[in-house]
């Protein structure tokens, strides 16, 4: 704390003074609120970033073979590629093997060489995929691909840590942390514009700091939205007591505020006392939705199925705001009651006409999740959310290594066991989580296709790589320790497009020569992540002798 102020100060030095002290106190706040809540804010963001392109990461996972495309090229669109008459052969399979099902799902593709998918769950309650022949409806052999958690491990890692309510409930807290660390950081940096255009390398503490600073100013936007519409997401879940004030703590409490949201959309109707009910006759059904709504159907979803109550859904894709130009679109949806003529709901696919308060919470998860702007916002949100996480890890070691070199003795005689702590955390929740995240790609091309619950194996490999990396931490000198799994991040990115190749039969040359640019994406950013980390990897091997035995 500063000293006290003489009498005799005059009221300028006074307010400087007054100053300073208010930014040491934000120091003190953004350090330790960062130190805090740093270590998994960086995983989070790490996976928050990777989730960006989950669609791509499961396509990838999931290895299915490409079917004949008729001379299409894989990137072309392929509404036509589904015919009535194969949706019905498709339906009579469901039928047959699924009729006890509460439900039937039918996710069309949207790209030529894709399978027509079919899932349902069964009297246990286990998920069930059927992949079909969009040609003529006919089953392929089981099972097609890789059944996998794919993209949506990240996704699920990012907001609850895959660990239910417990997992949700802290990754809010450590945004609410991270969130005052953005604060307390703007108020820190008096020089905030003039250090994004400093850095000094080999200048060690220096060097780090400024790298901080200078990812911050660069993703100081970003992280400030990233964050704030991350705790907007789950508004209602974070503050429940407005919500609980107006309807009440019943447990349909959220429906009847979200039913008031939608207005003018229409209720589903009672359904009619029919004694029989056949199957529907999809196709005309998806020709007469796809007019309704001026977009292809993707998904078809009928509930109930055979029975008086059943619903068919008709469902497309949400627009792109690089046609609507609009944060956000409605998806196209027809839902039609027996699979009959009367229609319970449509909605139309595009921007909406009016802007309204029932807009704002979509408006929120659309600027969070990258939902809008194509491939290009896309690309753009992970390069920030790199630098993100960058920012964040500079952060951390920037700590370890201020706070050894002045030799604070904050914690007395511990001050060394809890320093040496920090920096087994660091190592952990940066490099250590780098290295799970590739392990989760390796787990997926080793663990045998026929394996049961594959997607629960693939995420126990994934914590299981990340323990590994724990121990690793613990028990080799910390210097050393950075190389290794450095050097392994490496090796593993570099050799994932040989794995797959070897594992699958499928290559990175493929992609190019059928223009699968997701699939090929995936595997060219392994190879550019592995580059990025060999040359960390060399420069921490130049690093001075001294610096390596303090670090």
């Amino acid at each position: 704390m500063p000293s006290p102020m003489p009498s005799g100060a005059s009221p300028a030095s006074r307010a400087a003074d007054s100053g300073e002290g208010f930014r040491q106190r934000m120091a003190w706040l953004h350090t330790w609120c960062g130190l805090t809540c740093g270590w998994l804010l960086c995983a989070i963001f790490l996976a928050g970033t990777l989730s960006v392109f989950r669609a791509p990461i499961t396509l990838w996972m999931q290895a299915a073979p490409v079917l004949p495309a008729s001379g299409a090229r894989l990137g072309a669109q392929a509404d036509a590629g589904v015919s009535n008459a194969a949706l019905a052969n498709a339906l009579d399979y469901l039928g047959r093997h699924a009729a006890s099902a509460k439900a039937w799902s039918l996710t069309l593709p949207d790209t030529a060489g894709e399978a027509l998918m079919l899932s349902w769950r069964d009297a246990g309650g286990r998920a069930m995929q059927v992949a079909a022949d969009p040609a003529d409806g006919s089953a392929l052999p089981v099972p097609w691909g890789r059944q996998t958690e794919g993209g949506r491990h990240f996704m699920s890692f990012h907001y609850m840590l895959h660990a239910g309510m417990a997992g949700f409930w802290l990754v809010g807290w450590i945004a609410m942390c991270a969130l005052v660390a953005l604060v307390s950081g703007i108020v820190v940096h008096k020089r905030i514009f003039k250090d994004f255009f400093t850095f000094r390398p080999g200048k060690g503490q220096r060097s780090w700091l400024d790298a901080h600073n200078a990812g911050a100013v660069l993703t100081l936007p970003f992280l400030l939205m990233i964050v704030y519409t991350g705790l907007s997401y789950f508004y209602s879940s974070y503050m429940p007591l407005p919500l609980r004030a107006v309807y009440g703590d019943a447990a349909g409490a959220y429906q009847s505020f979200q039913s008031e949201l939608k207005e003018g959309e229409g209720a589903m109707a009672s359904p009619l006392a029919a004694a029989v009910v056949t199957l529907p006759n999809i196709g005309p059904l998806r020709d007469r939705a796809e007019a309704l709504t001026g977009d292809a159907v993707r998904r078809i979803f009928i509930a109930r199925p055979g029975r008086p109550d059943m619903v068919v859904r008709m469902m497309g894709d949400k627009p792109d705001s690089a046609d609507t130009g609009a944060i956000h679109g409605e998806a196209g949806l027809v839902v039609f009651e027996q699979a009959g003529p009367r229609i319970v709901e449509a909605v139309r696919s595009g921007a909406p006409e009016h802007f309204s308060a029932r807009h704002v919470h979509p408006v929120l998860e659309q600027l969070h999740v990258a939902g809008f702007g194509g491939w290009g916002m896309k690309w753009l949100y992970f390069l920030s959310g790199l630098i993100g996480t960058a920012m964040i890890a500079t952060g951390l070691q920037l700590f370890a290594i201020k706070r050894r070199q002045k030799s604070l003795h904050e914690f007395g005689r511990a001050t060394p066991q809890v320093y040496r702590l920090i920096d087994i955390l660091n190592l952990t929740f940066i490099a250590g989580a780098c290295v799970a995240s590739i392990g989760f790609f390796y787990a997926n091309r080793l663990i045998p296709a026929q394996a049961p619950d594959r997607p629960a194996l693939e995420i126990q490999a994934y914590f299981a790589v990340w323990l590994a990396c724990l121990l690793h931490a613990a028990l080799r000198p910390v210097a050393r320790a950075w190389r290794e799994q450095v050097a392994l991040l490496a090796a593993l990115c570099l050799g994932l497009p040989l794995l797959n190749w070897i594992t699958t039969g499928q290559h990175l040359p493929g992609y190019l020569a059928r223009q699968d640019w997701q699939r090929a994406g995936v595997e060219l950013c392994a190879l550019a992540i592995g580059a990025a980390a060999l040359l960390v990897w060399r420069r921490l091997g130049r690093a001075p002798a001294a610096e390596g035995r303090t670090a």
